[in-house]
């Protein structure tokens, strides 16, 4: 194959977040953009001629077009073999799989997760390592210092691939195989749950059940799992396809944005059990007929009931979360002797961990959970973990939730997001914020004394790596915690996420609305940092 190299300068926003880079399709469309960053990839790496690269995304407009460059970069740069989605197309959690079932040398993501897609909305991408998880941070500066000092790209020089007929095709010495992008991780699924106990319930109604995949990548998978394999009626998967923009939607799983399922789940005969994902299949929402369940508080049953699936019978080696989780999951943990890590958020914090068999769950408040099955957070693994616990509990998701809070006590929680905040005034609130540290702790606020107040820094236990400035902590002696965080999954401005927590023993209170619970530490957090005053905002754009 004719191998060209093409001249070009850096771009010099290309730093990756802690989901790789997200800009607006026509930043990506810039000429040699995506070049340039695919190939500050490739210089990142080493020893990789004649490997195997996975490749896939959620379909998202420009995936198609986006694949076709990078095939013909990593051809021009030394793979031997690329392994790509039918139709371009992967959930996170599959590629995650795919990486790892075929010992490839890594993987490149298409996605912007649960950002809105379109020609005028987000674009992402992201490399993946061996395991199957996210690059690690040593190898995300080492990428955006290359991305700094680029000259050029190279590139092979061949007609586009086939991306639709499965199965092999050659170029010179490089094979490109293209597979069903569902048949792998539906084996890995059953592999984990019990799907001769789903079949039975869902056959006997025990199991009624809507699925909204947002018209985002899940749709082929859900339908396949639930519809084909487990035998739920033709249409329990809803806004089913997979479309370029998303059907004009935001593939956020909440109910601020899964609107038709949770006004389902939230009405009169509503099934047993609903559940959404996001736009590259990686987060859930779990709902029961007229409840929620809070991903926090998901994280923590799934932890207690661990020994109802198939393949963790035999127990878990321990559990983690990131640290604006709530502390649901640390009360499992200390009831049943397992350790607890509280990493930073990011998905590829959880990854040593697994790799070393320390933990086997762990998930993310926003709306993430996995195991060590894949090295990505798994949305549609999480609602077979569900089904699999209703069916074996023989209980309702409220019944589920109510007696974990009679057993555990109940962290009352929610998330105030204030998306697209100018960067400049982002910033200077979270410096407001650093300059209240020092003289926080010890004040008290009506019946809540400071015990600490600090920016939250990791040490891997792993590797001894350390992360800093990873968000504003301040916890209080009654156990109650506000986290102040600037986020950065988004590609306007910067969200400010604002994360108020409450532990509530008193089992006559549990059923309090959260605001309501929650509504001093959210008049206190305002008073911390002053948002709504600084951005002239009259409250947040999303609660979760």
């Amino acid at each position: 194959m004719k191998i060209t190299t093409i001249p070009s300068s850096p771009y010099l926003d290309q730093k990756p977040g802690t989901s790789g880079l997200r800009k607006k399709v026509t930043v990506f469309q810039q000429r040699n953009y995506l070049e340039n960053f695919v190939q500050s990839i490739f210089n990142s790496l080493s020893d990789f001629q004649g490997s195997s690269l996975v490749l896939g995304g959620d379909g998202r407009y420009f995936n198609r077009e986006a694949i076709q460059i990078i095939i013909k970069i990593a051809a021009a740069n030394g793979f031997g073999e690329l392994i790509i989605g039918q139709g371009g197309l992967l959930s996170t959690p599959a590629a995650s799989h795919i990486i790892r079932k075929n010992k490839a040398f890594g993987g490149i993501i298409l996605s912007a997760s649960h950002n809105p897609g379109g020609p005028d909305e987000d674009f992402g991408i992201k490399y993946n390592i061996s395991n199957g998880g996210p690059a690690p941070e040593k190898f995300t500066d080492a990428l955006y210092e290359n991305s700094t000092r680029i000259a050029g790209y190279k590139i092979a020089g061949f007609a586009d691939v086939d991306l639709d007929s499965i199965g092999q095709q050659k170029i010179d010495g490089l094979i490109i195989t293209i597979i069903d992008p569902v048949d792998d991780y539906a084996e890995l699924m059953a592999s984990i749950f019990d799907f001769d106990l789903l079949k039975r319930s869902i056959a006997s109604n025990h199991i009624t059940l809507c699925f909204d995949a947002m018209h985002a990548i899940t749709g082929p998978y859900a339908t396949r799992i639930l519809e084909d394999i487990l035998g739920a009626p033709k249409g329990t998967v809803i806004n089913g396809i997979p479309l370029e923009d998303f059907g004009g939607g935001h593939p956020d799983p909440n109910m601020a944005h899964a609107k038709e399922l949770t006004n389902l789940m939230l009405g009169n005969n509503a099934p047993t059990f609903g559940a959404a994902s996001d736009g590259d299949g990686d987060r859930n929402m779990i709902m029961g007929a007229n409840v929620f369940v809070t991903p926090s508080d998901s994280l923590a049953i799934m932890a207690a009931n661990a020994r109802c699936i198939p393949a963790y019978a035999s127990g878990i080696a321990g559990v983690a979360r990131s640290m604006p989780t709530s502390q649901a999951v640390d009360r499992v943990a200390k009831k049943l002797g397992l350790p607890c890590f509280e990493t930073p958020t990011g998905w590829k914090y959880f990854g040593n961990l697994l790799d070393d068999g320390q933990i086997t769950l762990c998930g993310e408040e926003s709306f993430g959970s996995g195991s060590n099955h894949v090295r990505e957070k798994d949305g549609l693994w999480a609602v077979l973990f569900w089904l699999n616990l209703i069916a074996k509990k023989r209980q309702s998701v409220e019944d589920i939730v109510t007696d974990h809070w009679q057993t555990y006590g109940r962290d009352i929680y929610c998330r105030h997001d204030y998306e697209a905040v100018d960067m400049d005034i982002a910033n200077a609130i979270v410096d407001h914020l650093r300059e209240q540290l020092p003289k926080l702790a010890g004040q008290s606020f009506a019946e809540y004394t400071v015990k600490y107040a600090d920016e939250f820094s990791y040490t891997d236990p792993v590797d001894g790596s350390v992360s800093n400035n990873q968000g504003i902590r301040i916890g209080f002696e009654n156990g109650s915690r506000i986290i102040f965080r600037l986020s950065g999954t988004g590609t306007v401005g910067a969200t400010l996420r604002i994360y108020l927590e409450k532990f509530e023993a008193d089992a006559s209170k549990h059923n309090q609305d959260a605001q309501d619970a929650l509504a001093f530490l959210i008049g206190l957090a305002e008073q911390f940092c002053e948002v709504k005053k600084r951005t002239g905002r009259a409250g947040p754009t999303v609660i979760t």
